[in-house]
């Protein structure tokens, strides 16, 4: 049977939950890191980092493991057939690369081999200086309000259910909760869950739906992160702060569920 075009229709989707499970590979600006404590105050200018992928294996789906990847997970409810709001979970890692040349500027004034006052120094970011990763990971957990339109309906059984093609796009915000894993300048390793700043983002994506409760969806994602309260010691004095943009393409695999049916569907 050929396809129905149905733009705009959101197939009664009002009082339905969705969630969805997937992965992401992720990309960041350069950002200017400030390192701040008792003994120093020093800002590493168009520090460059990556995304840290873990290799495909049964990690990504044993129940036990499946956290370790770097995910995407989303918990959403429909208050309209073409519009829903969701909670969801943005597992990021964020690796700043070692052994690269970065502009400093500050003084550091410790007791290390590191004292001195710099400015516009070509610092080279050794290990033994600084170790400098949200790996566990970059957490962005947010709230996003999604627009969601059927496109195209593939009838397959003789009950009319198949295949759906969807567009939906969105924004949001929320808070950023990393596990920020530092070594800086032979201090003690730090690897703790802190409350370090906020995000906000924007995403399109085509959904495509069988037989109206399962779905596979690829999406691209983009935002600004501002994390101002970054610890990078045991000590509470010693914290960092940075700011860029990043950028993601995902893939989830979710299910649609239906709570109840309203009598009367709403169009705008």
């Amino acid at each position: 049977m050929f396809g129905v075009l149905t733009f705009g229709q959101g197939k009664e989707n009002k009082g339905k939950f969705f969630v969805y499970w997937g992965w992401n590979h992720a990309q960041y600006t350069k950002s200017d890191i400030q390192f701040k404590g008792d003994n120093y105050d020093f800002t590493l200018d168009n520090v460059v980092a990556h995304d840290r992928q873990s290799d495909f294996g049964i990690k990504y789906f044993n129940p036990t493991e499946m956290t370790i990847p770097q995910y995407n997970f989303r918990l959403g409810y429909f208050f309209h057939d073409n519009w829903n709001v969701s909670f969801g979970i943005d597992h990021m890692k964020y690796v700043m690369d070692q052994n690269q040349i970065a502009n400093m500027n500050g003084y550091i004034n410790n007791g290390s081999e590191f004292d001195g006052n710099y400015s516009d120094h070509k610092m080279n970011l050794t290990e033994e200086f600084l170790q400098f990763e949200h790996t566990d990971g970059l957490n962005y957990a947010n709230i996003e309000v999604r627009r969601f339109d059927n496109l195209l309906r593939l009838p397959i059984s003789k009950n009319g259910k198949g295949i759906d093609v969807n567009l939906t796009e969105g924004i949001g915000g929320g808070i950023l909760y990393p596990k920020t894993n530092t070594t800086l300048m032979g201090q003690d390793r730090h690897d703790e869950f802190h409350l370090s700043g906020y995000g906000v983002g924007a995403m399109v994506g085509i959904n495509f739906t069988f037989w109206d409760y399962f779905f596979i969806q690829a999406e691209l994602k983009g935002g600004y992160i501002d994390m101002n309260d970054i610890m990078t010691t045991p000590s509470k004095s010693d914290k960092a702060k940075q700011d860029f943009f990043y950028s993601q393409q995902n893939l989830v695999f979710g299910a649609i569920i239906p709570i109840f049916t309203p009598k009367k569907k709403l169009n705008f």
